[in-house]
C-alpha cells in the first residue's frame, strides 16, 4: 500500500495537468486511437510521466476526476490519464475514458503504473513488479475475534464461506483479475535489465529488514497485487493477506504488492472490453515499491508506519523508466504490435 506522505494540498499543487505546460485542447471531433493508454492514480505517480514525454494534444473528458479533468497524447500515440485515488475515483474515472465516443481503443494497449507496498520477501524500496493477478481484499465477510473458535487464523473469509479456509459460494464477479500472462512475460522479459533510482535513505531504512531481496538493490521482478481501499500495514495483517490471495486464487498467485485502485480498473476495462470497445489481453499491470507493507525485525507497526523510508520517489521514478521501457517496445514496433500482442519477441 503507497505510504500516504502527501497532504492533499500537495498532491493538488502537483497534479498532472500543472506539470507541464498545457498545450491547447484538443479541437477535431475525429477519434484519438492511442497506441498505449497509461494509466496512473494521483499527481505524483503522473510526474515523471509529465516531465518525460511531449504531450501535444490535452483532450478535455466529461466523467473525470475534476483534479485530472484531461487525457493527454503524444504525436508518437503514447497517451495518459489519472485517476485518482480508491476504488470509487479508478472505476468512475477509468470508464468515462474507456467508454468515451473521443477515443478508438481498439488496439490500444493500457498499461496500470502505480506504486505500491511490497512484502520484503519478494520487493524492496524502489522495487518494481509485474503482475499476472489482481485479487480484491476488501470482499469478504469478517466476523468478532471473540467469536471465532480456536481453529481459525482470523476472523475474515469468503463470500458465502463459513470459515477462513472454504472458497467462496458466491461471488462479486470482481475479486480476481487473471491478465495476460504472456503480455507480463513479454512485460518483464524487456524491462528486467533496466537500471532502477535507488538512494541512500532506503539503503539506511532497508537495514530494518532481514533477507537479501529486502536489504538489496530494487530489482524487476513478477509477482502479484493485492487491491483495498484500505489502507493497512503490519505483519499480522500482511500475513493474512498472502493467505487470502492464495485462497483466491487457487495458489496461482503470488501476493507481493499492495495498492488501491486495480480491481476497479480492471473492473471498468473489463465491462468496456465486454462491450467491444477494447481488448482485455491487452492490458499490463505495473506496481513499484514506496513501502514495504509491514514493520522490520525491529520494530513496531506504528514505528514503521511513521517513519520515512525514503522509497517514494525511487517507486515513482522506477515506474516511468521500467513503464516507458515497456511501452516504447509496442510505440517502435507498432507495424506488428497493432493487430496482435507480439510475446513471442522479447528480446
Amino acid at each position: 500500500m503507497r505510504a500516504l506522505l502527501l497532504s492533499a494540498s500537495a498532491l493538488t499543487a502537483v497534479t498532472f495537468s500543472a506539470a507541464l505546460t498545457a498545450p491547447a485542447l484538443a479541437q477535431d471531433t475525429a477519434k484519438i486511437a492511442p497506441k498505449v493508454m497509461v494509466i496512473t492514480m494521483f499527481g505524483q505517480e503522473a510526474k515523471p510521466w509529465a516531465e518525460g514525454e511531449k504531450f501535444t494534444q490535452q483532450i478535455k473528458l466529461a466523467g473525470l476526476n475534476p483534479e485530472y479533468p484531461n487525457v493527454d497524447c503524444t504525436d508518437e500515440g503514447l497517451c495518459h490519464m489519472t485517476t485518482a485515488m480508491g476504488f470509487a475515483n479508478a472505476a468512475s474515472s477509468v470508464s468515462a475514458m474507456a467508454l468515451s465516443e473521443k477515443f478508438d481503443l481498439s488496439k490500444t494497449y493500457f498499461l496500470i503504473a502505480g506504486i505500491a507496498g511490497v512484502d520484503p520477501k519478494h520487493g524492496t524500496l524502489g522495487s518494481a513488479h509485474w503482475a499476472k493477478f489482481a485479487v480484491d481484499a476488501d470482499l469478504n465477510h469478517r466476523i468478532d475475534q471473540s467469536e471465532v473458535p480456536d481453529t481459525w487464523e482470523t476472523g475474515s473469509f469468503a463470500l458465502g464461506a463459513s470459515n477462513p479456509t472454504e472458497k467462496a459460494k458466491w461471488s462479486a464477479g470482481t475479486e480476481v483479475y487473471a491478465l495476460n500472462a504472456k503480455l507480463t512475460d513479454y512485460a518483464f522479459s524487456v524491462t528486467k535489465d533496466v537500471e532502477l533510482l535507488d538512494g541512500d535513505g532506503a539503503k539506511a531504512y532497508r537495514k530494518h529488514y532481514k533477507g537479501d531481496i529486502a536489504t538489496g538493490a530494487p530489482i524487476v521482478s513478477m509477482c502479484d497485487t493485492l487491491s483495498s481501499d484500505t489502507y493497512w500495514h503490519g505483519i499480522k495483517m500482511a500475513l493474512f493477506m498472502e493467505k487470502w490471495v492464495e485462497l483466491l486464487t487457487d495458489g496461482k498467485a503470488t501476493y507481493c504488492t499492495s495498492q488501491m485502485e486495480d480491481n476497479a480498473t480492471l473492473t471498468a476495462l473489463k465491462r468496456a472490453s465486454e462491450a467491444g470497445k477494447l481488448d482485455f489481453n491487452r492490458i499490463a499491470l505495473l506496481r513499484t515499491a514506496s513501502n514495504f507493507d509491514r514493520q522490520g525485525e525491529d520494530q513496531t507497526a506504528l514505528e514503521s508506519l511513521k517513519s520515512e523510508s525514503g522509497g517514494f520517489k525511487l517507486a515513482t521514478t522506477n515506474a516511468y523508466r521500467v513503464g516507458k521501457t515497456y511501452a516504447q517496445t509496442i510505440l517502435t514496433g507498432w507495424d506488428k504490435w497493432q493487430e496482435t500482442p507480439q510475446t513471442d519477441s522479447a528480446k
